[in-house]
């Protein structure tokens, strides 16, 4: 587990080494399929992945499934792709979530402890998040 500095993190990133994934929290709407519900635009860095509520201390079943889905998604199965996972500066969400995708089995796994908010802080451009959908058992 290492904490890339923001060069290193911009590196990671641009060359697409790395797919740099927001986990901020989320709540959920009680409408069917349980939408999200973003109260206002969240910045992140672009070509993110927003997996909102995957940091928390514990995973609801549905959560643990909508996470590892994503990633086997995300990742076309391939347990070497390397995986930056943040939320805001010194989150433990974070650091939480790559705890779990380590335990998947994933191998370079990232924590990026200044996030979203560090980045932003740095100069550097953000795009406005859209969170990935739960899927509708």
């Amino acid at each position: 587990h290492f904490h890339p500095d923001i060069e290193k993190a911009i590196a990671l990133v641009e060359s697409g080494a790395a797919l740099p994934i927001n986990v901020m929290k989320l709540d959920r709407s009680t409408l069917p399929g349980g939408p999200w519900l973003v109260p206002k635009p969240f910045p992140q860095i672009p070509g993110s992945v927003w997996l909102p509520n995957v940091g928390l201390g514990t995973l609801t079943p549905e959560l643990d499934g909508y996470f590892r889905s994503s990633l086997e998604r995300l990742t076309g199965g391939d347990r070497g792709r390397g995986l930056l996972f943040y939320c805001l500066a010194d989150c433990w969400m974070s650091w939480n979530a790559g705890k779990r995708a380590l335990e998947m089995g994933y191998r370079r796994v990232l924590w990026y402890r200044d996030g979203a908010d560090g980045w932003a802080e740095a100069g550097l451009p953000t795009e406005e998040g859209k969170p990935v959908p739960v899927a509708v058992p």
